[in-house]
This record gives structure tokens, sequence and C-alpha cells, in this order.
């Protein structure tokens, strides 16, 4: 990790990025090494600049960067390894799906310069199969939510009652809940009022996401598919205890 004063090297995925001055841009990237990071790409926005079209969302970088003083570092070199960005830009449903990755990414990186390997491997892997196009991009965007949560110490119960413990569940008869606050499926007896009552389907379409059992995830029916992202939504923005602003895009896809 960069010390002040010092140059590193890093790679990462390219966040978001936000106009400063009339030239320079503040570029977020969650790094490989050296977790979420905010550096100044100076000069980026003219159009003679030398990498500012590799400095992008969904871009992933080899970057060099300064660390001077101030809490932005400074960007000075940057090579593209892999631009994810070009083959989501034409299809909305898995552009909308990656702009709502990136955001999550940044969300559960609350702190700068904090080493998140898994979640930037997440990220990578996301991007990856967003790109690729083999699987309904929305179920793509719920694996990769429901593995965010799991790597922060979220992962929602499935196989146990959240409250007790209980393997007995009830779930093929339909009478096992889903409570956000509890944090996952719950037995009859500790079911919390206002829970939801997933299909037995929708529960096993949530595992599959889990495990990366694509087999499973892309037979599930479109209704269970449906429910299952209503879910992992809910389940998200109750854990961040804010919402993600870009899912509700998602949603009318």
């Amino acid at each position: 990790m960069g010390s002040v004063g010092s140059y590193y090297r890093d790679d990462g995925i390219v966040l978001r990025t936000q106009d400063l001055g009339e030239a320079d841009r503040i570029i977020t990237v969650l790094t490989r090494r050296n977790g979420r990071v905010r550096a100044v790409g100076k000069g980026v926005r003219r159009t003679k600049s030398r990498f500012g079209a590799r400095l992008e969302p969904f871009t992933h970088v080899d970057l060099m960067l300064y660390a001077g003083r101030s809490s932005l570092d400074t960007v000075t070199q940057a090579d593209s390894l892999r631009a994810y960005g070009q083959a989501l830009a034409a299809d909305y449903p898995r552009y909308t799906s990656g702009v709502a990755m990136l955001e999550t990414a940044e969300r559960f990186t609350p702190e700068e310069k904090q080493p998140v390997l898994r979640q930037f491997l997440l990220l990578v892997g996301g991007l990856r199969a967003l790109g690729e196009g083999a699987h309904v991009p929305r179920l793509v965007l719920d694996a990769f939510l429901l593995r965010s949560l799991a790597v922060a110490g979220y992962a929602p119960a499935l196989d146990e009652c959240a409250v007790c413990g209980s393997p007995e569940l009830a779930v093929a008869s339909g009478s096992a809940a889903f409570a956000l606050a509890a944090g996952g499926l719950t037995c009859r007896s500790c079911r919390p009022a206002g829970a939801a009552t997933p299909s037995a389907h929708t529960v096993a379409l949530m595992g599959a996401l889990l495990r990366g059992d694509w087999a499973h995830a892309d037979a599930a029916a479109r209704r269970h598919q449906v429910e299952c992202s209503g879910l992992v939504a809910a389940y998200l923005q109750w854990h961040l205890e804010h919402s993600i602003r870009s899912l509700r895009h998602v949603e009318h896809v």
C-alpha cells in the first residue's frame, strides 16, 4: 500500500468518475490490493489526454498512482486491461445491472484503502459474466448481490431458521417465512409479523445463486426469478440501511 509521498502500482475497476475543475476528474477505483481508492486524473477531460478514455466506469485498469499529502492520490499512468463497458453499453438490461454492481461495490467498501480482495474478485467475475451474456442479466446481478452480502458477513440463512437454528423450515409446504431483520428464513414458531412467504423454488434459486449453480439458476421459472430479485433487493437494502439508487432502473427491465 502506498505511503504518503510515494508511488504505488495496482489494478482495479473504475467505479465512477466526477469532474473536477475544467480539465481534471476524480476517479473512484476498486483495486486489487489497496481496496477503494480515489485519485485525480489530471487533464483527462482534454481531447488530447493520453489516458482519459481508459479511466471510464467499467474499465479494468492497471494504474501507477502517487500518494501525496492530500486525501486524493494522483494517477500518473493508466493502461486498460479490459473495457467491460463496451459490451454492456449496447444492451440496456446488462448495462443497468452493471451500474448496480458498481454502486453496490462502492457501498460495501465504505473505508478507503482497506484491502477487500474478495469483493474485488466478485466484481470482476460479475462484470465478466455480464459481458459474456450467457445468463439473464438480473440473475448475474442477484448472484453478485448475494455473494457480496456473504463476503460482508450477511449471507441469508436458507437451510436453517435464522432465529433458533432449527432445520425444520417447512419450505416445501410453503410455510417458511423470509424475514429481513431476522437474517433470512425462519421456522413457523419464529416467524415475525409481516414476513414474506417465498415459494420453495424461489428459495432454491437463491441458494443456487449463492453457490454459483448456473444450471439450476438458468432453468428457474420467470416468476421465481422475479420473486428472488425482490427478496434480494429488499435484503440488500435492509443491511446497507439505504437504497442502491441504480437498482430501481433494473427493476423495470
